[in-house]
């Protein structure tokens, strides 16, 4: 039986780790092509060599999401290689100003609540955090989009946000703004995109199992906090949100855009 992507092509940005990972060997295994997009070419590789191993076609594209030039030539690689383009998952970002792609422990609450707060942030730190989680998704989607619609088949488009959108916490008050201003480009570009048949929606996933979050789950008293506020009683893993993301790029979906679902164990009651 034919995958649910068979003969499509799909762009995953961040896709050398974590969620980002996930998205790509679970769109391989649905029948997809994937471009892997990431700045950690090392970590990539092992993506790559997943999705080879299940008998589907995979490129490497080191892209900087915070550069237009670099995301419109992760766009042109895609279309090079494949030929055409159908689904982007834009997974790609950072947790703090300093955090490398792929690192482990990227999130510290004991920390940033302390040193984080927004009235001592520095601006630098602030403007980062934008360019790459806000101004990224944008570069990436647009980047991708004009591809899908001179290929005449639409696509569908895919932005990892966060409960950080919806939640305000003290000490990442960067990190928050940032994936909020995601989530209504999320919303626009599904306004603007949908006469032209690309699809955009979002997901928003709750504390999640992936290198960024390691360090912070160690820590026994974080872990058991946290989990007394996750109804289902255990943290995501990266596949619950790559299987959400399967749903959304695929034909499955195709009357839903402009949406975010949260993936988060009913962390976030709304």
């Amino acid at each position: 039986m034919a995958g649910r992507l068979e003969g499509k092509t799909a762009i995953v940005t961040g896709g050398a780790s974590g969620i980002g990972r996930a998205c790509a060997v679970r769109f391989a295994q649905e029948g997809a092509d994937v471009v892997v997009a990431d700045l950690a070419e090392e970590n990539a590789r092992e993506t790559i060599h997943e999705i080879a191993a299940l008998g589907r076609g995979a490129v490497f594209v080191k892209t900087d999401i915070a550069d237009e030039a670099s995301t419109e030539e992760m766009a042109d690689a895609a279309v090079r290689k494949f030929g055409r383009l159908d689904v982007l998952v834009a997974a790609a970002g950072i947790s703090h100003a300093g955090y490398v792609s792929g690192e482990v422990g990227g999130f510290d609450l004991k920390r940033g609540v302390a040193a984080g707060q927004l009235l001592e942030k520095p601006l630098a730190d602030w403007e980062k955090m934008l360019r790459v989680n806000l101004t990224g998704i944008l570069l990436v989607d647009r980047a991708a989009a004009r591809r899908m619609i001179a290929c005449g088949r639409g696509g569908s488009i895919v932005n990892i946000t966060s409960l950080a959108a919806l939640t305000p916490t003290a000490g990442i008050g960067d990190y928050c703004t940032s994936k909020a201003g995601a989530w209504m480009v999320t919303r626009v570009l599904a306004l603007e995109l949908g006469p032209k048949q690309v699809r955009v929606n979002a997901i928003a996933p709750g504390v999640t199992e992936t290198p960024m979050t390691k360090v912070m789950l160690q820590d026994a008293e974080i872990s058991e906090q946290l989990l007394r506020t996750i109804p289902l009683g255990r943290f995501g893993r990266p596949e619950d949100v790559a299987n959400t993301a399967l749903f959304l790029a695929s034909d499955e979906s195709s009357y839903i855009t402009g949406k975010t679902i949260p993936v988060d164990g009913d962390r976030y009651p709304g």
